[in-house]
């Protein structure tokens, strides 16, 4: 049996470390799928650091897997050797709970995630349920690809759920890993879009991803700033940074929305008064279906919409995991098998 390398965390808050395990074969309902590609998510860091309830260690993260599959096991009838696939945070569901019953699949109440439920993708193959894949266009490469199962659907289907429409302001807050993603999907679903962020050196990055605005945070107040333009439709709040969220929350509108997709370490500190004067609204929301990734790929491929990323060999895992902790990659670092 052939042998492949995998990169687990022996024990919460471990390093990653180098395995050689057998390539095993599929059982019912999954897919030995030959990674190509794996994103490296801040997600990640709950599986090496143990902040998750029910982690079974050792354990492979990974959850923006891009690859090929290699074989399939029983009952797995729409996928087949040699199609490109894709598998990111949601990897598979019961399918029977009251949530999967409504059709609610990311509110599973017995949901397994990649890289955490299972063995991710910081590995040459992996095991993944077949319920969880989406199909990968041609148009886009396995790098490419892999940081839009998370970063990518995240951000587009908080945008298209978020009651948005074409024509209105739209701000997002943060331009890194999410953010670099979300305003090129709000220029593309037609809103008028503010990007925010501190310093004046990442403006001419903000326009050229699609903003036609750019707000330096540490030059003027963002929200009153915003409400100069009539105030925003919804506020895409994309660094995990509970005081900027905090400072940018008097820029809604009427109707308006604080959508968050990033986590802070600290708590929203927010004035009840401000939600109830003008019906304002704080919500969250997170990632999406195989079928939403599938949305999200096609999309980006319609629109021209790309990660910016830097790539880099399996066995350098640690450095690009470092280099992702530390906002320095620009903005997605991705291993490439």
């Amino acid at each position: 049996m052939a042998l492949s390398t995998a990169f687990h965390v022996p024990r919460p808050g471990d390093e990653f470390t180098a395995i050689e395990r057998d390539v095993r074969r599929p059982g019912p309902g999954t897919v030995l799928l030959r990674v190509e590609a794996c994103g490296i998510c801040h997600g990640d860091m709950v599986t090496k650091e143990g902040h998750w309830p029910g982690i079974q260690y050792p354990r492979v993260p990974g959850h923006e897997v891009a690859g090929v599959v290699e074989e399939t096991g029983a009952g797995v009838e729409n996928w087949k050797a040699g199609d490109r696939a894709g598998i990111g945070w949601c990897g598979d569901y019961c399918g029977v709970c009251t949530p999967c019953r409504r059709g609610d699949f990311m509110s599973c109440v017995n949901q397994k995630i990649t890289g955490l439920s299972f063995d991710g993708g910081y590995a040459q193959y992996m095991i993944a349920p077949a319920r969880g894949l989406a199909r990968i266009p041609d148009a886009l490469s396995p790098a490419e690809a892999a940081p839009l199962l998370c970063a990518g659907i995240t951000t587009f289907n908080a945008l298209r759920h978020s009651g948005a429409q074409p024509g209105d302001l739209v701000a997002v807050q943060g331009i890194g890993g999410l953010g670099h993603m979300a305003v090129q999907y709000a220029r593309a679903f037609g809103h008028q879009v503010v990007a925010i962020s501190s310093g004046a050196d990442k403006e001419a990055l903000a326009l050229k991803l699609g903003a036609h605005r750019y707000l330096d945070s540490s030059a003027v107040n963002v929200a009153q700033e915003l409400q100069k333009l009539g105030g925003a439709k919804v506020i895409l709040a994309t660094a995990p940074s509970a005081g900027a969220m905090n400072s940018v929350l008097p820029g809604l509108g009427v109707d308006g929305a604080l959508l968050i997709v990033a986590v802070p370490h600290e708590p929203l500190s927010i004035p009840v008064g401000l939600l109830i004067g003008g019906r304002k609204s704080v919500r969250g929301w997170a990632s999406g279906t195989p079928r939403d990734s599938e949305d999200t790929l096609n999309f980006s491929v319609l629109h021209g919409i790309r990660p910016m990323i830097e790539t880099y060999p399996l066995a350098d895992v640690r450095a690009a995991y470092q280099r992702m902790m530390t906002a320095h990659a620009r903005f997605r670092a991705v291993l490439t098998m």
